[in-house]
């Protein structure tokens, strides 16, 4: 008996230690503007006015110093397409309003613009991931920084993460 319990005692460390070592515990990241897997509406977008949508924030750890947010196409024909990524974001955040950029440091998407750049895709329906990140620190980046490099300062500071996925096809003109 004392060694199926020192057994599970081991198991649920190593999942626990797993689960850190991945990224940490699970935030929640929502909107009142869609729902998981649904479809983002077009006034968020190209089609519209491409303004940022309502974004809702929980379960950040009492451990993080600082929030990333980071919305990106895995299904652009170039391969990964960053629409919007902010860092140093207070980690006391949980919500960024409609059309508002959150408070801290803005880098470039890849439109090569700072901020919000709306669903616009080519073809056919894309996937938009909405991702926050809790850090174990604030990054040293500066304004304006590129997604490759925001992705090597996070490397090895993530304690929780959440996502949000929302779809888009362009209105045919």
């Amino acid at each position: 008996m004392r060694n199926a319990i020192i057994i599970s005692v081991v198991a649920v460390t190593v999942g626990m230690l797993a689960s850190f070592a991945a990224g940490g515990t699970n935030m929640k990241i929502t909107s009142s503007a869609f729902q998981q897997g649904g479809n983002i509406p077009s006034k968020y977008t190209c089609d519209g006015a491409d303004t940022s949508p309502p974004l809702q924030i929980a379960d950040t750890p009492a451990s993080a110093k600082s929030l990333v947010l980071i919305v990106d196409d895995p299904d652009a024909p170039t391969g990964l397409f960053t629409h919007w990524i902010a860092w140093n974001i207070p980690a006391e955040t949980n919500a960024i309003a409609e059309g508002s950029t959150p408070q801290g440091v803005r880098g470039t998407n890849d439109f090569g613009k700072s901020g919000y750049g709306g669903p616009c895709p080519p073809a056919g329906t894309h996937r938009y991931y909405f991702r926050i990140l809790a850090l174990d620190r604030q990054l040293d980046l500066p304004p304006g920084s590129r997604r490759t490099q925001l992705d090597a300062a996070v490397k090895g500071h993530v304690v929780a993460q959440g996502e949000l996925m929302g779809r888009y096809s362009k209105r045919n003109r």
